[in-house]
């Protein structure tokens, strides 16, 4: 099979044939129907790996091994799955960001199996989904870290109808964050320096768009429009800027939800959360057990991510795009 590898020694994506790799214990061997590229696979390239990139997709069950029958799944189901495959650390439903740490030191250590931009992968069945009718395969696999957490992420924002959110960073997660919480009845006033993703939200319905770069008076403009300030601030950006200019759009009390993953860690006036000005919460895409309430969501009101269709051999452009910051859309290759 044709696979997309990052090669450490000439620093870049080769498109290499592979052998197709046989289910092991309750896994199953899945036919590719999509794969995209995310921020984290850009953190596997910078630990050195030598590995097939790409930890989303989704496709079907071309084999099942004996031990993972009648478990709910037959050849040929139309699923996706988070990737967390030959894990060897013994907790009960580790989660994905092990795999991707902020340091990159820890990435992939203890997981024997490569990714999702290849024709064929093995997944456990324990962290597989059966796809609703109206989700497309051949799109969705963005769901199965950046849709999924940006679910988790607005669902856990103490937000009520009618309350208004920021999202910070108006790439793909935050193009997903968007349609969600539009879904939820919430107000949306997207933040970037990218025009280009910005119009994307806007087109999803966001209430208002900034660009934080180019627009001085942003803040008092979204306090005014506002009413004092967002209840919420999600940030998918991991740009230390970006988490740098969170409190001042938040109303008293309000939540700053850590998503995007900077290199450094991001300073915290322990002042302003001793006095209740705002508090801290974190979400990511979590574990198998909470993906199902995602992906109903998500099927239920026909959210999709904004994707651009690529071709595996422009996976290496890919990659260089998304160093770049150009992408407007989530990268997405079909197979």
């Amino acid at each position: 099979m044709r696979a997309g590898r990052w090669n450490p020694s000439e620093k870049r994506v080769i498109i290499e044939h592979v052998p197709i790799p046989q289910p092991g214990p309750n896994q199953f061997l899945v036919k590719l129907a999509s794969a995209s590229l995310c921020h984290s696979d850009i953190m596997a390239i910078d630990a050195g790996q030598t590995a097939t990139l790409g930890h989303e997709g989704a496709g079907y069950i071309e084999s099942i091994h004996p031990s993972a029958e009648g478990k709910g799944f037959d050849i040929g189901d139309k699923i996706g799955f988070l990737y967390i495959i030959g894990c060897c650390f013994k907790c009960e439903g580790c989660m994905i960001h092990i795999l991707h740490c902020v340091t990159g030191k820890q990435l992939l250590q203890g997981f024997t199996t490569d990714g999702f931009f290849a024709e064929y992968a093995v997944v456990d069945y324990q962290n597989c989904i059966i796809l609703p009718e109206s989700i497309d395969v051949k799109k969705a696999a963005p769901i199965f870290c950046a849709g999924i957490t940006a679910f988790h992420a607005v669902d856990s924002s103490e937000l009520a109808a009618c309350d208004w959110l920021a999202i910070v960073g108006a790439g793909g997660l935050g193009q997903i964050a968007t349609q969600i919480a539009k879904a939820k009845g919430v107000n949306v006033v997207a933040i970037d320096i990218n025009d280009a993703t910005l119009e994307v939200c806007k087109q999803q319905e966001a209430d208002q768009v900034y660009n934080s770069r180019t627009s001085k008076i942003y803040v008092e403009e979204l306090k005014q429009l506002t009413n004092g300030g967002c209840k919420t601030a999600c940030v998918f950006s991991n740009a230390q800027a970006a988490y740098a200019g969170v409190p001042p759009i938040l109303r008293l009390g309000g939540v700053m939800m850590i998503v995007g993953l900077p290199h450094d860690n991001i300073p915290i006036s322990t002042m302003d959360l001793a006095l209740g000005r705002y508090k801290v919460k974190s979400e990511s895409t979590s574990i198998p057990q909470r993906m199902k309430n995602a992906v109903d969501f998500l099927g239920e009101h026909g959210i999709q991510p904004e994707v651009q269709i690529r071709r595996l051999e422009d996976l290496n452009d890919m990659v260089n795009e998304m160093r770049a910051g150009t992408a407007t859309k989530r990268m997405l290759v079909t197979f």
